[in-house]
């Protein structure tokens, strides 16, 4: 009886571990041009330009054969906005991405902390969040909207 309990705890165990798996594992699709835009349009107050698209990986420091589609959004440098969604290749690579996203917060603050301080806390909250093979930098007004859009999405 003693071992049924605990093979029974043990599978119990083991079945709530894989229910809890992380974002990153999600199967999702999105629009990405179409959420680039959605958080643009709803997040931030600065007039943000696209940036073309051969331009990313130099921006982002990303290799470009490991993404399948990106578009983004940024400041003439007046503010810290940006909004940039990225689709990997292969989803294993999100973590490098989000990696890749926060150097990319981490330069900038850097570089804001030099002439426009106020800024630099916009970047402390930037958001960064991934799911399946997406991975998205949010720099903007309002975090807690952002973070809502991209519940909806699936993040």
């Amino acid at each position: 009886m003693k071992k049924l309990t605990l093979l029974f705890c043990l599978a119990a165990v083991a079945l709530g571990t894989t229910a809890c798996g992380s974002t990153k594992e999600k199967e999702i699709s999105v629009d990405v041009p179409k959420l680039a835009e959605e958080l643009l349009t709803t997040v931030t107050s600065d007039q943000l330009s696209e940036t073309a698209v051969d331009m990313l990986p130099s921006i982002y420091f990303y290799e470009p054969d490991d993404v399948a589609s990106a578009a983004a959004y940024a400041s003439s440098g007046a503010t810290a906005c940006e909004v940039a969604v990225i689709q990997s290749k292969d989803a294993k690579n999100t973590e490098e991405i989000e990696k890749l996203l926060q150097t990319r917060v981490d330069n900038q603050s850097a570089l804001y902390a030099s002439y426009n301080e106020a800024e630099v806390t916009r970047l402390d909250d930037a958001v960064i969040e991934s799911a399946g093979a997406y991975t998205v930098l949010c720099v903007c007004d309002d975090t807690d909207k952002a973070k809502e859009i991209l519940e909806g999405y699936g993040f």
